[in-house]
């Protein structure tokens, strides 16, 4: 047993689980180590938390945090999250999805859930009652009646303090973004607020044992429901999802030039990825693509 189940095993009987048998590592985490725990029924569970030497909790609320975004995505959204079984400081464990499955009816499936949850969960402002994270950094979710302004200032402009985005973005950069801010009304259409995951990269899209779309690590938050789409549409989805955009855009009434703002609504993520993550998987590259027009020739 590893260093890492080990820990696992131990933090999940310390919190009352004590008829776990076995922890397996799970891969695919990025922010926090992961396991597959069985109890001595047979049912198995899923596991993370941030074990000494291998990554300290950022705050003593990221996990409940977690738990309660998966709760709202589930009972105002009506989407499928895993069952919560225990959410504590350094511990979250869930019921156990599986992957989804490589099909055009999936996606299609998918597409319905993420339309009802978007076009149901209307709110009057931008943010969310308490801040949340995204990955290991935290959301800032202050309550805004402006979702320009809340979009630039805590989903784009908040990065610009991390040590690596100052690394990877020089000062032109920097300042091609301020540009970019300012102009937000006229690069993007006035959208109502909703209910978002605030994570949706495509390996956060996964199965219930029935087949059903259900989603994991959200950062939710009530944002522009396109911010949803925009890191579905660029974190390399399957071939199979091509009917997922088609079948989305129709559901909620899009307009034909939804492709081309995808680019601006992704900055957000790609900046997450510079401030975490080395390599940074050509985050910064995206971002600079995009920035070019907001650059000032000499």
């Amino acid at each position: 047993m590893t260093d890492v189940t080990s820990f696992l095993l131990e933090r999940l009987h310390a919190a009352g689980l004590t008829d776990v048998v076995a922890v397996e590592p799970a891969a695919g985490g990025l922010a926090a180590t992961a396991g597959l725990a069985r109890r001595g029924d047979g049912t198995p569970v899923f596991v993370k938390g941030f074990a000494k030497g291998f990554g300290e909790p950022p705050s003593d609320d990221v996990f409940a945090a977690e738990a309660e975004g998966l709760t709202a995505l589930r009972e105002a959204g009506g989407v499928a999250t895993p069952e919560i079984v225990l959410a504590g400081r350094d511990l979250l464990v869930l019921s156990v999805l599986r992957p989804r499955p490589g099909t055009e009816a999936f996606w299609e499936r998918f597409a319905h859930a993420l339309a009802h949850l978007h076009t149901t969960t209307r709110s009057p402002r931008f943010g969310w009652h308490r801040d949340n994270w995204l990955g290991r950094r935290r959301q800032v979710n202050t309550w805004d009646d402006d979702g320009f302004a809340f979009f630039a200032q805590h989903r784009l402009l908040r990065w610009l303090g991390e040590p690596r985005v100052q690394e990877a973005l020089g000062t032109a950069d920097r300042a091609a973004l301020e540009r970019l801010c300012d102009r937000l009304p006229e690069l993007l259409p006035v959208r109502p607020a909703c209910l978002t995951h605030g994570d949706l990269w495509a390996l956060n899209v996964m199965a219930t044992p029935g087949g059903r779309p259900a989603l994991i690590d959200p950062a939710v938050s009530y944002m522009w429901a396109e911010v949803d789409l925009a890191h579905v549409w660029t974190t390399a989805p399957p071939p199979e999802a091509h009917v997922f955009f088609e079948l989305y855009a129709e559901l909620t009434g899009l307009d034909r030039d939804w492709r081309e703002r995808m680019p601006i609504l992704q900055l957000r993520q790609h900046l997450a990825v510079i401030a975490q993550f080395d390599p940074d998987w050509g985050a910064a590259d995206l971002v600079r693509a995009t920035l070019a027009p907001f650059r000032r020739r000499p």
